[in-house]
């Protein structure tokens, strides 16, 4: 299915993106639905598979996380089934994601697909990311607040929510409807009879996470083993004290460890090209030799980027799920971060140079990319 996005841009930057909720009505004309209830829930009974089950009976707030066995003890009202990362698992979900590709690559992060029959919803909550929701079948009313500090609590130990609050949309949502809601708006959206969402969410890192992460590189790359020097060590009223020159030189000793550009680079290259949940890897078996890949893709074969792999570029450089690939031949890189299916064409004559064909049977028998069926 090849969704069409009724969305001007340049103009939904400007005005919303990062900015103030808006819903975007009709925004998928005549939407069909990727996947079906039965499907998602299948999905949620697999192991490898990020999913839970949000309940609220009687005043009280129930989750459970997958995967699940049954179904059977839910009731008909007041339950929602969530599942991550649904782009990694199931291919057509996948399709939904692609006309967000108007925003950069670095900054997507899943396809969350929920579904809930009347009533059902997670509660009023605060999320740290953008996110657009579309309806798929069924009816769902959202209501959105304004962004001003407003208080967290957990009704249950896995559930954080908000206080009530007054409602800038609200809005009863049909199939193909869109809701965008950046970060820190409170939203509520509850199924008013059968229905199906996809949350389609954009990954901001925190300096917490960044610091972390860069910390592991340094480690592991043995970056910034040079150590604070005071050659000129200034005199003190008192042994103990610590001098503000000296305290703004372990700043600098801290700082230059990052202020290599080659290094940062790598480092955040690596790092968010990295998935947060498991890819569907399914490695070919026997693995395919070079000239295979060759002689399938010559006689129109196409091959399919895995759901969820990050393949991104910073400068010159590739990165795919974690780690950088360089090459000769840059058109071969560029064409694999561009384009969701490869052709023979999308690699110029590329290909003729065996070590670039080897590369990417190295890919292929990876589970990187596929043919399709």
């Amino acid at each position: 299915m090849d969704y069409q996005l009724d969305l001007n841009w340049p103009e939904f930057i400007e005005r919303y993106w990062q900015k103030r909720p808006v819903v975007l009505k009709r925004g998928f004309k005549n939407f069909i639905d990727p996947i079906s209830p039965d499907e998602l829930a299948g999905l949620a009974m697999e192991n490898e598979v990020d999913s839970r089950l949000v309940s609220h009976n009687n005043g009280k707030w129930q989750v459970a996380h997958g995967p699940f066995e049954s179904y059977d003890h839910l009731g008909e009202s007041n339950w929602s089934l969530l599942v991550q990362a649904v782009n990694h698992w199931h291919e057509p979900s996948a399709a939904l994601m692609r006309p967000f590709r108007a925003l950069p690559d670095w900054r997507t992060d899943d396809l969350m697909i929920s579904f809930a029959p009347p009533g059902g919803g997670v509660g009023p909550h605060l999320d740290q990311y953008d996110v657009f929701i579309v309806q798929g079948t069924g009816r769902r009313r959202w209501r959105v607040g304004e962004k001003i500090p407003m208080k967290q609590h957990c009704p249950h130990p896995d559930l954080l929510q908000v206080e009530p609050f007054d409602a800038i949309i609200d809005e009863e949502m049909e199939p193909g409807d869109i809701l965008y809601i950046p970060p820190g708006f409170p939203h509520e959206g509850y199924s008013l009879e059968n229905a199906i969402n996809y949350s389609v969410g954009f990954r901001a890192p925190s300096g917490r996470e960044l610091i972390s992460s860069f910390a592991d590189y340094a480690l592991a790359n043995e970056l910034g083993s040079y150590r604070f020097s005071d050659p000129d060590v200034p005199a003190r009223d008192c042994p103990s004290q610590i001098l503000p020159q000296e305290i703004e030189g372990i700043r600098q000793t801290m700082l230059d460890v990052i202020q290599q550009p080659e290094q940062f680079d790598r480092w955040f290259g690596e790092f968010i090209s990295q998935t947060r949940h498991e890819l569907d890897l399914a490695p070919p078996e026997p693995p395919y030799q070079p000239d295979e890949i060759y002689d399938a893709l010559q006689q129109g074969d196409a091959l399919t980027r895995l759901g969820g792999l990050r393949v991104l570029t910073i400068g010159n450089a590739v990165y795919i799920n974690g780690e950088q690939l360089t090459s000769q031949r840059p058109e071969f890189l560029a064409a694999l971060a561009h384009h969701q299916e490869l052709t023979l064409e999308d690699f110029g004559d590329a290909l003729d140079d065996p070590a670039v064909l080897a590369q990417l049977a190295g890919l292929v028998n990876s589970g990187y990319w596929f043919f399709g069926e």
